[in-house]
């Protein structure tokens, strides 16, 4: 059954309508075959949405509906002084779990939608895993339920982070001119290339290291001749962001993960230590791998190194000694259309701002450069604006630097002002000491918030 919560008096919705809506909703073909309405999720999986509580504006609740449309839950808020614009809200990886939820719009930026007249809007997407298709498509569905249920807006903005950034990007491209301005935060705006980063630091790793251990085993962070020998051998075991123990080849592999995840910049060291860890969990299998797993499932089997070129090639010839490895699956590599991991072509054809920490090397800062370079190749650069942020835990973006980023996008949408950004391909600007201080939060790093300090102050 499809739950409604209507909290505020001034915006009644009908439940019998809101209801019918719903249960209208077209149903899609099971993979078993069966059709399932749209106010259910799909076979195999469970909803979690418990009601979320109305922000108050100006002494009046807002109004909050909650419900199942196309098999995604969703979360809608609207202000009492709704200024008949919304805000769509995409979030990152839920992993590869059977429950479905729903995120409200982190950095505060709930509450400054609603104290700023923006509605907004969030799916819970109808399947998880690394799957875009279904955030592009559950996030499009929410974007026209709204107008059914609430009005069609003047405006529609698109927010997200992490995974949520790569259906931010596609969606631009796959509804051209329905969004009017995009916000992607910590984005997978690099699209597959991102599972080619995850694959280098392992075959490189290995190559150094001296150990051949691809397709990753599932026992390659517990045998001690696998991930703990090759951690030993590029003394990397006791490494940590103020205690820098690697040897040569440590150093080798730094400096590619370096090169490979945005080139030299401030923070790139203490980051390599802060993840080194993490990114070798990456790729260990938690089931047997099928040739059936779909990309949403699997998506490394997109993942390809044969044309990459290693930097630095010294003191091993990594070029000429790393084991190389074809896609797994070719096709969807190469398509066009709209996969569970699409492409994203660089033609957001709408205002962007994005923002991205430099040392996050889950989603890499490359993927900034990527999306520029793509845009630039389709002459869309004018619509593009990135920040480099000081900080290297994924997404660790203080209130300020997030909602400064919305008020000039808005700003960017409604006045036709564009906002200033960093330089993101020019290496000896990227490289500078002082870089990404001009929108990073100098509050935050006096505050000694998150890994703030594991970068300088600035000037």
């Amino acid at each position: 059954m499809t739950r409604v919560s209507l909290f505020s008096p001034a915006r009644l919705v009908s439940l019998a309508a809101v209801t019918a809506v719903l249960i209208g909703a077209a149903g899609v073909a099971s993979a078993t075959g069966t059709s399932v309405p749209g106010d259910q999720p799909l076979p195999g999986y469970t909803i979690n949405n418990p009601p979320l509580a109305p922000l108050v504006v100006g002494g009046q609740n807002t109004t909050v509906l909650q419900g199942v449309d196309h098999h995604a839950a969703y979360d809608i808020e609207v202000p009492p002084n709704w200024n008949g614009e919304l805000v769509m809200w995409s979030h990152g990886f839920r992993g590869q779990g059977f429950v479905l939820t729903v995120d409200v719009p982190a950095f505060l930026l709930r509450q400054k939608f609603i104290s700023q007249g923006y509605a907004w809007a969030a799916s819970s997407y109808y399947q998880n895993g690394y799957d875009v298709r279904a955030g592009v498509l559950s996030t499009k569905d929410l974007a026209d339920a709204f107008s059914r249920l609430v009005h069609r807006p003047h405006r529609t903005y698109i927010t997200g982070v992490s995974l949520g950034g790569h259906v931010v990007g596609r969606s631009l491209e796959q509804f051209p001119g329905f969004y009017d301005g995009a916000l992607p935060m910590c984005g997978v705006l690099g699209d597959q290339a991102l599972f080619d980063y995850f694959l280098d630091y392992y075959l490189v790793a290995e190559d150094l290291a001296g150990i051949r251990a691809y397709p990753v085993p599932a026992d390659f962070l517990t045998n001690p001749a696998l991930g703990p020998q090759i951690q030993a051998n590029l003394g990397l075991t006791a490494l940590t962001p103020t205690n820098d123990t690697t040897n040569d080849l440590g150093k080798q592999f730094r400096a590619i993960m370096v090169n490979r995840s945005g080139g030299d910049r401030p923070g790139a060291v203490p980051a390599f230590a802060f993840w080194k860890n993490f990114l070798f969990n990456l790729g260990v299998p938690t089931v047997p791998s099928s040739p059936d797993d779909t990309l949403a499932e699997r998506p490394g089997q997109l993942a390809t190194n044969i044309l990459t070129r290693y930097t630095p090639n010294a003191p091993v010839d990594v070029n000429g000694t790393v084991q190389r490895v074809p896609p797994e699956n070719f096709r969807p590599r190469l398509s066009p259309l709209l996969t569970q991991v699409p492409r994203i072509q660089g033609r957001p054809h709408a205002p962007v701002v994005s923002l991205h920490g430099l040392g996050d090397l889950f989603v890499p800062f490359a993927n900034e450069q990527q999306y520029q370079a793509d845009a630039a190749r389709h002459g869309q650069s004018h619509n593009v604006v990135q920040r480099a942020i000081r900080t290297i835990n994924h997404c660790e973006f203080s209130p300020d630097e997030a909602g400064r980023a919305w008020d000039d996008l808005v700003a960017w949408v409604t006045h036709g002002t564009r906002p200033a950004g960093d330089s993101v391909n020019k290496p000896s600007v990227v490289a500078d000491p002082n870089y990404g201080c001009t929108f990073s939060d100098r509050a935050a790093f006096t505050a000694g918030t998150g890994t703030r300090r594991l970068f300088a102050a600035c000037p």
